[in-house]
Parts: structure tokens; C-alpha cells; sequence
């Protein structure tokens, strides 16, 4: 009812200047009429024939109207198809507003398909480059392992970095296309948690970070790949920002479904944490030690809501950080 007033306003008022036209010509006749003392009757009765006519082509043209607006509105929930059919034109300025809207959608999809097979080049090469920088990486590992010394260490922990940023390279454009990529089941957490430690091992025992972790008896259902790489990414923020004390990994008792990683390091400032995982933000810590990217906490949400689960960061200045994980999952299909 009320896009029937909606359509019925905007008739009016695309109409006003013909019924003003129309009132004004009654004016005139009665004027004329008037003045030539008319019989009253004659005068009625030809004003009310010309009224009923004019109600009558106006009811005809409004329905046209109302069609006509109807095609357009459906029309608008099928804007993506490039070969829409509009309503038929009721003039030649309409007919010219069609033919531009029409040849303003094939530039659109011209310049859609050029910028997708740019982007579909990009991902190809960047993909193909990521696989292809690790047999230099490997060969350097080998090479640097080959003999002891403490340049040759700094050197492997250099690298270990490098092989993290390829890493981060990798999952990020396969995000696009993650659930294709998909293998949910159920598995045992501390398998997971395990995986991702014994990556970090070495920073640990070169930073002299304690590890404060117990075996947790939890089968949490998600991907593995993916999992573990949210784990190694929090399990990175946390050494990268923590310089003395420990690391804590364990089950929140007061909600039960939720792993907690918590840091002993420099934390977060209060005004950052509504925009610690948004793309390419670093935040005040990030730009005072230049080793925040903005990208690992972003791809951690991306995937985690993709899994069905939900991150939470809690932080304090100098005190440290805690990033909570919620496993419990909803709409999520076991395959």
C-alpha cells in the first residue's frame, strides 16, 4: 500500500505542470462562460464531461505509469545481467536515457573483465612466486645449518622469518577460495597446538621465553591447515612482543569452549583494540617497534569466521595480551 502512494506521488508530481495546465483551462472556460451568461446547466455539464475524460485518461496512464514502475523495481534486484530489458519508452528522451544507462553497463562490464583477468594475472604470478621462493629458502637453510656459528644462527632466524611472510603470502590469496580448501572434521587440539609450538621452538629457547602449557583433552571441530596457521600467527605476535616472561596456552574456565593464548609482553593500547584486526592496521605499537604488517591478526579474523569461530582480544599496556578463541561452532557441515 504504501509503494502504491509512493508511485502515486511521484505521478503527481511528475504531472504537475499538466494538471496545472488543465485547472488554469478551467479557469479560463469558466471565465468565458461567465461573461457570455451561459445557461449554468450547459456549463456543468460540459465541465463534468471534460472532467470524466480527463479522470479517465489519466486513470489509463497512471496504470501505464504503475507498470512501468513495477518493471523498473524488478529490474533493479537483476542490475549484476548485463542484457536487461527495460519498459517500453514513452518518449524520445526516455528512449535516449535507456540507450545511455545501456551503454554505461557495457563499459562497466568491459572495465569488470579487464580488472578480473588483471587480478587473476596477480594471483597467478604471486602464487607461482610464493611456491618458487621456497626451494631458495630451503637451499639457504641447508646451506646456513651446514656449519655452527652464531652469524649462521641470526642468519636461520632471518630466514625463519622470511619463510613466515611466504607463508602469510600463501593463505592470503588462497583466501579468496577458502572454502574449496576446506577438510572439516574433528580434531584433537593439542595435536594442533603441538604442530604450531615445535615451529616456534627455537624463538622460544633464543628469546628464553617460558612456555606455560598442559595438555588440554579437547577435540575441537575445523580445519587443521587452517587452524594452525591462526595458532602460529598469535603464537608469532606474542614472541615478537614479548621479551621476557612467559606464554600461557589453556581452556578459559569460566567459558569453556574458548582457548586462550596469553602473553606476558608489551600489549596494546586501549584506543587500538576495536581496529587490531582490520586490513593493514598496525596501531601505536605496530609503528614504534616497525614489525607490525597489519595482516596477520586480519587474515586470523577472516579465517576464524570463515571456520564458524570467534576471536576476541583482550590487552593492557605493559602487562600483556590475551587472544581468546571461541571453538564452540553453529552452521558449519562435517565432511
Amino acid at each position: 500500500m504504501n509503494d502504491f502512494i509512493n508511485v502515486l506521488n511521484s505521478y503527481i508530481k511528475r504531472n504537475i505542470l499538466m494538471v496545472t495546465v488543465v485547472l488554469i483551462s478551467f479557469g479560463i472556460f469558466l471565465l468565458v462562460f461567465s461573461l457570455y451568461i451561459l445557461p449554468l446547466e450547459a456549463v456543468v455539464y460540459s465541465i463534468l464531461l471534460t472532467s470524466v475524460f480527463i479522470l479517465l485518461v489519466g486513470i489509463v496512464d497512471f496504470i501505464n505509469f504503475y507498470k512501468k514502475h513495477l518493471i523498473l523495481d524488478k529490474l533493479k534486484n537483476s542490475i549484476t545481467i548485463s542484457d536487461f530489458v527495460f519498459a517500453n519508452s514513452k518518449d524520445l528522451i526516455e528512449k535516449d536515457y535507456q540507450e545511455l544507462i545501456s551503454i554505461i553497463d557495457k563499459k562497466r562490464a568491459e572495465i569488470i573483465s579487464d580488472k578480473d583477468n588483471a587480478y587473476n594475472d596477480m594471483l597467478d604470478y604471486y602464487t607461482i612466486w610464493a611456491h618458487q621462493i621456497k626451494t631458495p629458502i630451503a637451499a639457504m637453510r641447508l646451506l646456513l645449518q651446514s656449519e655452527q656459528s652464531n652469524t649462521n644462527i641470526e642468519l636461520l632466524e632471518q630466514l625463519f622469518k622470511v619463510e613466515q611472510y611466504v607463508e602469510m603470502v600463501l593463505q592470503y590469496l588462497r583466501m579468496e577460495n577458502m572454502h574449496s580448501d576446506l577438510l572439516i572434521k574433528r580434531y584433537l587440539l593439542d595435536d594442533i597446538i603441538k604442530q604450531s609450538v615445535r615451529k616456534y621452538l627455537k624463538l622460544f629457547i633464543r628469546k628464553k621465553i617460558k612456555l606455560s602449557y598442559e595438555e588440554l583433552n579437547y577435540k575441537v571441530l575445523t580445519d587443521e591447515k587452517w587452524f594452525g596457521f591462526v595458532i602460529e600467527q598469535i603464537l608469532s605476535n606474542s614472541l615478537k612482543y614479548t621479551n621476557e616472561g612467559e606464554i600461557l596456552i589453556y581452556m578459559d574456565k569460566n567459558m569453556p569452549e574458548t582457548l586462550v593464548i596469553e602473553d606476558t609482553g608489551i600489549g596494546i593500547e586501549k584506543e587500538d583494540l576495536p581496529r587490531i584486526s582490520e586490513r593493514g592496521f598496525t596501531g601505536y605499537n605496530g609503528r614504534l617497534y616497525k614489525k607490525s604488517t597489519g595482516i596477520g591478526l586480519y587474515l586470523c579474523k577472516r579465517i576464524l569466521n570463515n571456520l564458524s569461530h570467534t576471536i576476541t582480544i583482550e590487552s593492557q599496556v605493559g602487562k600483556g595480551t590475551k587472544v581468546k578463541i571461541g571453538l564452540d561452532v553453529t552452521d558449519i557441515r562435517v565432511e
